[in-house]
């Protein structure tokens, strides 16, 4: 056993522990600083409320909590697959989110309300305004690259992951490095205590960034040519990743929907929540743990997703219009709702039952395949006497449905 391999372990839950501090300090700071929650006037020489958008406590405690969810992740993973870079990865994206998160959570504890706070405060607006770039970076990039065995798909794949880090490195250190006001929203009135030369560095943080950027969707690109190459155990991984990728997907959807119409309160938490679940499908993959239960859990969320839609639908449509038919006799629509609910109680069962196997035939093909051949071998059974023609039939429905490479039948002698 390798040197590595013997202290993993250790240095993985040596950076959990660290990261998961700096997280429940931000979210402590959160909860109890009113900085957090309510950033008034600082004075001439800081933000106003105009320039600064309100900081939300429950917020903060959200994305501290999902990222402290990411560290444990990180440090499982790592300490039972230390050659898998993938855990080391969720380690450090979270490891540089504590630091970036607890940085803005200090700036406002010491700058709040004072006009005239020390300078070097400024500092942990500084860690705060690059370190998310090396958090989010390898989220969104080299972990779906390298995912589940820890290296790209083929190695022609190789050239997305170098630029992709080395173009995320760049960004950090030019973002952390560029002279004047800061390039995040919530620092932009701080000029850079650290920064050195000239316009240049700025402009190349900003390139490498956008080019960071664009490997995202190449990374995602990869996920898809993996799922269709692989096979058994990486299938089942490939299968638990896509289905929290899908979800994503619907969750940043509907809060695009959000948006537009109600001003877009939710786009942040849902994002996160959404990461979050990725990272913990592939934290359950990389360590293989009970794979097969995602067939389950997929065919519920269908079945329970698309029952419910139709329930709603069927209860909305039916308070409507029988609001409609008995606004003439009775000017009561509690009638209406007491006639809804009984409908839609009875048609549970029925609608349940349809959408099971309308799911089943179009998702789970061999096993709706074989409910039908089983279901087909109780009726001829029935009517079935002849011990010879039912050990065929028995083999023959055995075969077809499970599938084995041998099947045998024994039957005990009458005495």
């Amino acid at each position: 056993m390798s040197l590595l391999t013997r202290r993993s372990p250790a240095v993985a839950w040596t950076v959990f522990a660290v990261s998961a501090a700096m997280l429940i300090a931000t979210a402590v700071l959160g909860i109890a600083d009113p900085a957090s929650r309510s950033p008034a006037d600082i004075g001439p020489s800081g933000p106003s409320t105009s320039d600064v958008a309100q900081n939300d406590a429950a917020l903060i405690v959200f994305e501290a909590l999902a990222f402290l969810a990411v560290a444990a992740i990180g440090g499982v993973v790592s300490s039972k697959r230390p050659r898998n870079a993938v855990g080391w990865l969720f380690s450090m994206a979270a490891f540089f989110e504590a630091v970036g998160l607890l940085a803005y959570a200090l700036y406002w504890h010491f700058a709040f309300g004072d006009p005239s706070y020390p300078s070097w405060v400024d500092l942990f607006a500084w860690f705060s305004n690059w370190t998310f770039l090396l958090a989010l970076g390898p989220l969104l990039t080299l972990i779906p690259l390298l995912f589940p065995t820890g290296a790209p798909p083929t190695p022609r794949w190789r050239v997305v992951g170098w630029t992709a880090a080395i173009a995320i490195g760049v960004a950090a250190v030019c973002t952390a490095l560029a002279p004047g006001p800061m390039d995040s929203s919530d620092f932009g009135w701080i000029d850079n205590p650290l920064g050195v030369g000239g316009a240049a560095v700025r402009s190349v943080a900003h390139v490498a960034t956008l080019v960071a950027a664009l490997m995202a969707p190449f990374a995602a690109a990869s996920l898809v040519v993996r799922y269709r190459r692989s096979r058994g155990v990486e299938r089942l991984q490939m299968k638990w990743v896509t289905t929290a990728v899908c979800i994503l997907i619907v969750g940043v959807v509907a809060t695009t929907v959000e948006e537009a119409i109600f001003g877009g309160f939710l786009s942040w938490p849902v994002l996160l929540a959404g990461l979050l679940l990725v990272a913990g499908a592939m934290g359950i993959a990389l360590l293989r743990y009970r794979l097969y239960d995602i067939d389950v859990v997929v065919n519920r969320t269908l079945v329970y997703g698309a029952l419910t839609l139709t329930l709603a639908a069927v209860y909305v449509a039916s308070v409507l219009l029988l609001q409609l038919a008995l606004n003439g006799a009775t000017g009561d629509s509690s009638l209406a709702v007491a006639a809804s609910t009984l409908a839609v109680a009875a048609i549970f069962r029925p609608a349940r039952s349809r959408i099971q196997e309308a799911v089943d035939r179009r998702f789970f093909r061999r096993r709706y395949d074989a409910r039908q051949t089983l279901e087909e071998f109780s009726s001829r059974l029935r009517d079935q006497v002849e011990l010879a023609a039912l050990d065929a039939e028995l083999r023959g429905v055995v075969t077809e449905t499970m599938q084995p490479a041998h099947v045998s039948l024994w039957l005990r002698g009458s005495g």
